[in-house]
């Protein structure tokens, strides 16, 4: 029989595609997910990696195997929660992570419901991208995420994990307040075509450019922040325009947030994820559902109604 840890191993090390980059998101040596593989391949009785260079790349047979992991692992998961189910036992602990914009209107309100609620369940939060989130869920180091769907990303029927929608995020332009287009109160995306870019972190960079994109024009990226901050301070002071979701907080700095035309206008979306077979967890499936009940609040919140009807901030 196939120890259950070793198919987790071999998973992580498909994401993180060398040996030191597994050990250390499973908090292992190098050498004991090296030992881990080897013992794998002898229990199967196939050569399941091939060296190159620093990076490992799986034979056939390793891909085949690493199908079969996927579905043994959800499978697992999901007995492990109709267990806890059955017991009227769950754990009452929850690990959540995000991405920065969606911690203090989502995630912080919904753990807090959590935290306070009659049979309460402590929670820890953590910031973390798109990647991130995903290769932290596959880790097990956390339970529930919070993440924007990139290109290349996977896809919502990704066998390895349960996704949900929970809300699209609107996008403004961001401009300075005295900037040609400020005084509109709806612009296409493409009058911004010629104007320079600040280019925020690296996920929403790439969101900009698929945007762009489809309004059939790449944009100029002259500066680079990572905080909205202080993409924000960059753009009040005149260096440039940027695509800012409603989640982003306003602080006053000289900037006009114009409303985008379109059908739908754009926007980034928003999903739950969790492990494959995890999803029925009372625990998690708690989470959820808080983390739904929060996103129905901010969307049904007067500030966020005031943005949809002035588009700034």
């Amino acid at each position: 029989m196939v120890d259950l840890q070793l198919l987790q191993t071999l998973r992580v090390l498909y994401v993180q595609g060398t040996v030191t980059a597994t050990a250390r998101a499973l908090h292992m040596s190098p050498s004991a997910v090296s030992q881990q593989l080897r013992r794998l391949a002898a229990e199967a009785g196939a050569d399941l990696l091939r060296a190159e260079g620093r990076r490992v790349q799986f034979t056939a047979a390793g891909h085949v195997l690493l199908r079969h992991a996927d579905l043994l692992c959800s499978q697992w998961e999901r007995a492990v929660s109709e267990l806890a189910e059955e017991a009227d036992s769950p754990r009452r602990t929850l690990s959540l992570g995000g991405f920065a914009t969606s911690i203090g209107t989502l995630l912080a309100p919904a753990a807090r419901r959590l935290n306070q609620a009659e049979q309460p369940t402590r929670t820890f939060l953590q910031e973390a991208g798109t990647r991130e989130c995903y290769e932290k869920l596959l880790a097990e180091e956390i339970d529930l995420a919070i993440l924007t769907p990139l290109p290349g990303g996977p896809s919502l029927d990704d066998p390895r994990f349960e996704q949900f929608v929970l809300m699209d995020d609107l996008m403004d332009l961001a401009v300075p307040a005295d900037h040609r287009l400020a005084a509109q109160s709806t612009v296409d995306l493409a009058d911004a075509s010629t104007e320079d870019w600040i280019a925020p972190h690296h996920d929403h960079t790439q969101l900009i450019e698929s945007l762009c994109s489809a309004s059939g024009f790449a944009p100029k990226f002259v500066h680079r922040a990572d905080a909205w901050h202080a993409v924000l301070s960059l753009v009040g002071h005149g260096f440039g325009v940027c695509l800012v979701p409603r989640l982003a907080p306003s602080p006053r700095l000289h900037v006009a947030r114009v409303r985008l035309r379109g059908q739908p206008p754009p926007l980034r979306r928003i999903l739950v994820c969790v492990r494959s077979g995890t999803g029925q967890d009372p625990t998690i499936s708690n989470g959820i559902d808080a983390l739904r009940q929060q996103a129905h609040r901010y969307a049904s919140s007067p500030s966020h109604r005031a943005g949809e009807e002035d588009g700034v901030g």
